[in-house]
């Protein structure tokens, strides 16, 4: 049967699959990084060629071809933090539920936005005075807005002045914070496990033994379409590949 497939001429491709990732030589299983809508290498070539002296015309006498660099590709359409942290060479913290009382402000002025030291804020209460203590509750209503940003003063608050000092209590959910810019690029080992849909669906698994992934190419914040998260790397030697015939990069 195996001779058979290799034997194989028909085999048109258009595949889709999971890609599974794990850190580099790290003892975890891989998982899943969700949808992905594009996935390829490419490769580059050092390309070195000898001119044919021996006769009128020219030509190529020798040429010796080296491969200078293979890239992975991604276009990854799940913005989870996994994914988010290492598009952006981020920092995870999961910040648990809480509450916070009496956090200070002092207003500048009407129509701006005092952002919170959390977000998403529920149960708030903002008072206005000298000192927490002293300190009375301001109506919400023609004052402010809750936002999960934080809170943002009204134009014309009847309640609120310039160089008012607010005191704002609130509670808060359980979030994830992404320091961006703040860890090396990660070196992942990439599973592909894909299915032809031009072939009857036959699997096509490819492995990546190891390959670095680069910050994303843009994080695009406002649009009126789907996001996602084009990223790219080097595949990179593994050095834990042995054996005549056997690839240190991919299979």
């Amino acid at each position: 049967m195996a001779v058979e497939v290799l034997k194989k001429v028909y085999k048109p491709s258009m595949t889709v699959g999971q890609v599974y990732a794990k850190p580099y030589s790290s003892s975890s299983a891989p998982a899943p990084i969700g949808n992905v809508l594009e996935l390829g290498l490419e490769h580059t070539e050092d390309v070195q060629r000898q001119d044919d002296m021996t006769q009128l015309g020219g030509g190529t006498h020798a040429e010796v071809r080296r491969v200078t660099e293979v890239k992975v590709t991604m276009k990854l359409a799940d913005l989870n933090v996994v994914n988010l942290a290492r598009a952006t060479l981020g920092t995870v913290a999961g910040v648990e539920s809480g509450t916070v009382t009496d956090e200070p402000f002092t207003v500048s002025g009407l129509g701006v936005l005092l952002p919170l030291a959390h977000i998403d804020p529920t149960a708030v209460t903002v008072k206005k005075g000298a000192d927490a203590l002293s300190a009375t509750p301001v109506d919400m209503a023609g004052n402010y807005l809750i936002k999960p940003e934080g809170i943002v003063l009204l134009d014309g608050a009847p309640g609120i002045t310039a160089a008012d000092k607010l005191w704002v209590s609130y509670s808060y959910g359980a979030y994830a914070a992404i320091e961006a810019l703040t860890t090396k690029a990660p070196e992942l080992q990439l599973i592909f496990g894909g299915l032809n849909e031009a072939d009857s669906g036959k699997p096509v698994i490819v492995d990546i033994w190891r390959c670095s992934q680069g910050v994303t190419q843009a994080l695009t914040l406002i649009n009126s379409g789907f996001g996602s998260l084009d990223v790219e790397g080097t595949v990179l030697q593994d050095p834990t590949k042995t054996g005549a015939g056997i690839s240190k990069y991919y299979r």
